[in-house]
């Protein structure tokens, strides 16, 4: 899309393509909804000039048209790109992503652990042993017994 909001080009392009592309085009502004790759992509493409605006796909959906196809994802995202009221989100570094994977990862460990101390509380209740809520309750019980 060009300045005037004007479709230039509708093709289907891998990343590679993409990149390649973009390596021939004078530096401009791309536009993508952050998802899962984007900010390797978003990162590759700024390493040629390029200015790159990420966006939620939560905050791209209300510009979509009708019934979800990539070229109505493009415009959608075209759309939302040029509203001065948009919210982007900034490209995070790998050291950024690398953080971001371990706290999801404990978050999950977090979870389970706390999935597998109710379940306990469960199957002790069924057996009239009855334990307070909390991982500190059930180390302490686990120690007397």
């Amino acid at each position: 899309m060009d300045a005037a909001g004007t479709v230039v080009m509708r093709k289907r392009m891998t990343r590679d393509a993409i990149v390649a592309f973009a390596t021939t085009l004078s530096a401009c502004v791309i536009a993508m909804e952050a998802c899962c790759g984007a900010h390797f992509l978003g990162r590759t493409l700024a390493l040629h000039g390029h200015t790159i605006r990420l966006m939620s796909p939560e905050y791209v959906q209300p510009y979509a048209k009708a019934q979800k196809t990539d070229d109505r994802d493009a415009e959608a995202i075209a759309e939302a790109a040029t509203r001065a009221t948009m919210r982007f989100v900034s490209l995070k570094s790998e050291d950024q992503l690398d953080l971001q994977v371990l706290h999801r990862a404990r978050e999950r460990l977090v979870n389970a652990r706390t999935a597998l101390i109710n379940q306990l509380r469960a199957v002790l209740l069924e057996r009239g042993i009855i334990l307070l809520k909390g991982r500190i309750n059930l180390m302490v019980a686990s120690k007397v017994s």
